[in-house]
């Protein structure tokens, strides 16, 4: 495994993979690895040939008043993440490097990006969309692997890609998560022991908005969120539910009535833990509101009469950790 610092070096390597007929993976990540960058890692050395990881924190992506100083760093451990992952490079730029002086340009995509963390993070995205196109565009790669976890900012670069008919093929993995539901990600070292055990109440108020829909029938996704809030205020009255949102997981657009809608619908939330900002969501297509799953794996408790339920196995967690 080699680390590449230079735009103008990584190029070249990839110039020459694509010459030799290899293909050729990204995974972009800001370092401080964990499992689910390892998972995104090992899916695409199942599927590609070469796989580059960038580590890379990028300054653009972030505001004034946020962690872009405190952001967790440690390179030695990245890279023996790295190696025993297969990883075949890591490009690990400097910001003057990416941006060089009297940068001028910037990569906007609209209307995804005015709601939801857009609307707290103003030019979060712009920041992001940016970095990832530069990454592109100094890696060259087939494929792109990215985390299910950060749903808006996947719509946004799948977006980006479309429109500027980038070619790159976009993987979207699942999200890893803790024993308790917690989603993984670098800012978890943040948290308390106590506040990581209790923010699996994240991940099991995702599922329960998911069982409403699917096992309740409720459709009104207002009564829904209204609902929601207030489990939320019951169980962790300390910490702040900053949204809770239901929309179609391809424009990020509201949804207000489940009844009607076909796609893939995304639930999502933010919520603050002391001083840290935690976002999580679940993705699961419209075809469940009629009983039915076009994936068979699934679905349990199919018994005479009754509709296939979708197992909620978050429930015992949520029960160990929480007293309602």
């Amino acid at each position: 495994m080699k680390v590449i610092k230079e735009i103008s070096a990584i190029q070249d390597i990839s110039d020459y993979y694509r010459y030799t007929g290899k293909k050729t993976a990204l995974v972009p990540t800001m370092g401080f690895l964990h499992q689910g960058h390892t998972s995104l890692m090992i899916r695409a050395k199942d599927e590609n040939d070469i796989v580059i990881v960038s580590i890379f924190v990028n300054p653009t992506q972030f505001g004034k008043n946020e962690d872009f100083g405190k952001y967790p760093r440690d390179f030695e451990r990245d890279y023996h993440i790295c190696e025993k992952a297969g990883v075949d490079y890591i490009f690990y730029p400097e910001v003057k490097e990416m941006y060089g002086e009297n940068n001028l340009t910037s990569v906007n995509v609209s209307v995804i990006t005015d709601r939801l963390e857009g609307e707290i993070r103003p030019g979060h995205f712009t920041g992001v969309a940016t970095v990832v196109i530069k990454l592109l565009n100094a890696v060259k790669p087939h494929h792109l692997y990215l985390g299910q976890k950060d749903a808006q900012q996947n719509a946004v670069i799948g977006k980006m890609i479309s429109d500027l008919n980038i070619d790159v093929g976009l993987k979207i993995c699942e999200t890893m998560r803790e024993a308790n539901g917690l989603a993984m990600s670098s800012r978890n070292t943040y948290l308390t022991e106590e506040q990581k055990i209790k923010s699996s109440v994240l991940y099991f108020l995702l599922e329960e908005g998911k069982r409403m829909i699917l096992e309740e029938k409720n459709f009104n996704t207002a009564d829904i969120k209204e609902n929601i809030f207030k489990l939320f205020k019951q169980m962790t009255p300390d910490y702040e539910l900053q949204y809770y949102d239901i929309a179609d997981n391809k424009l990020l657009t509201p949804l207000e009535d489940l009844g009607s809608f076909e796609g893939e619908i995304l639930i999502s939330l933010a919520a603050k833990v002391g001083t840290t900002r935690l976002i999580d969501n679940v993705i699961f297509n419209s075809v469940l509101l009629c009983g039915f799953s076009p994936f068979p794996w699934l679905v349990v408790g199919k018994k005479k009469g009754k509709t296939p339920r979708v197992k909620n196995s978050k429930k015992k967690i949520f029960k160990k950790n929480f007293l309602v």
